[in-house]
């Protein structure tokens, strides 16, 4: 009888401490997604403490910014990179979208002008809304290069 109610003891607890994923808080407030294949994610990218700016003063609008010649085609990216990349939500479309939500404008409305990446990092740089923008991913964390956070 002892050993049944060890067994089972002991099954419960494994199953319990089986979880895949941890969310953990930052020393700033951040929430950080801990995944079970050693990759991390911001869940909220804004720390609740920090001041929210109004989006349309951070963007200044310039027609001449980015001109992309007639007949300009985005460049072709690996696609056995970027096959690799939807486990994480990282390919280019995932990409756009950031870039899409952080410029306030459509996706349709976001262009890939130039591209370097490996499996593990890429560089992007973008036109999105009239303005060249660049962002870098490490892993599949995607970020506006030059920011830290």
């Amino acid at each position: 009888m002892k050993s049944i109610v060890f067994l089972l003891l002991l099954f419960i607890t494994s199953v319990s401490f089986a979880q895949n994923n941890y969310i953990v808080k930052t020393e700033d407030g951040r929430k950080v997604l801990l995944k079970a294949d050693y990759t991390w994610e911001y869940i909220d990218a804004m720390p609740k403490d920090a001041p929210k700016k109004d989006i349309s003063e951070a963007i200044s609008v310039k027609d001449d910014a980015c001109k992309l010649g007639e007949g300009f085609e985005e460049p072709k990216l690996n696609n056995k990179i970027q096959s690799q990349l939807k486990k994480g939500r990282a390919t280019i479309d995932d990409v756009k979208a950031k870039v899409a939500k952080d410029y306030n404008c459509s996706v349709e409305e976001v262009v890939l002008i130039s591209a370097s990446e490996q499996k593990s990092k890429g560089r992007y740089q973008f036109c999105a809304n009239g303005k060249k923008v660049d962002y870098k991913r490490t892993g599949f964390t995607i970020i506006e290069a030059g920011k830290l956070f």
